[in-house]
């Protein structure tokens, strides 16, 4: 599927993101193949938890910007209904979900994240809402589950500033419940867990290295 590779590794789905030359936008067609993917993946008696990395230094990007400017008002809220049901099915799935995020993670896909069941994260990992600097907002459930999540306040504040934050605040404010030195990895050992186990595990945020 374009810019989107599904692959297992034992009970698990790996759904890696991979459009290195646009920095793992979510772009539509990336939408798409997503979606594909998903389908499949969830389909799958054998399949107890489904993965989403990305590739290099990059979990994914967010939706692609030039596909933004050319939406209307008809058209955006089509796409921003789109990444919605999608987000909401991963929200929803019956299997473990963990977003194994290896490195930036920008809008969109800091929504995808949050659609998850667990967060891990690298400890290069960068995160970010910057929509408020272009002028517009997330339309992919984030301002939902964020402040959920982290609490209204800090929401807020990520979401009106934009600005970037590391790994480690992301755990200081609970947004991930780890940090990994090999975030795959740990994901995939996290993963061999049941989903009432993990959820367990993930209440109490810890830095581990190797």
């Amino acid at each position: 599927m374009p810019g989107v590779v599904l692959e297992f590794i034992d009970t698990a789905a790996i759904i890696r993101f991979n459009r290195p030359a646009s920095r793992n936008s979510l772009s539509s067609r990336t939408l798409t193949g997503l979606d594909s993917i998903f389908s499949e993946a969830t389909s799958r008696s054998d399949v107890r938890a489904i993965i989403f990395t990305g590739t290099d230094d990059v979990f994914a990007s967010g939706a692609d910007i030039r596909e933004l400017a050319k939406l209307d008002q008809v058209s955006a809220r089509a796409f921003s209904e789109r990444g919605q049901r999608l987000f909401q099915r991963i929200a929803d799935a019956p299997q473990l979900t963990v977003a194994a995020i290896n490195g930036y993670c920008m809008g969109g896909a800091l929504d995808l994240s949050l659609a998850c069941d667990v967060r891990l994260a690298a400890g290069s990992a960068i995160f970010a809402h910057p929509g408020s600097q272009l002028g517009i907002i997330t339309g992919w459930g984030g301002t939902q589950r964020l402040p959920r999540l982290i609490g209204k306040s800090r929401a807020l504040e990520l979401f009106f500033t934009g600005r970037r934050f590391s790994a480690a605040e992301a755990l200081r404010i609970g947004l991930i419940s780890a940090i990994e030195d090999s975030v795959l990895d740990a994901a995939i050992k996290f993963s061999r867990k049941t989903k009432k186990e993990a959820a367990d595990c993930s209440a109490t945020p810890h830095v581990t290295s190797n």
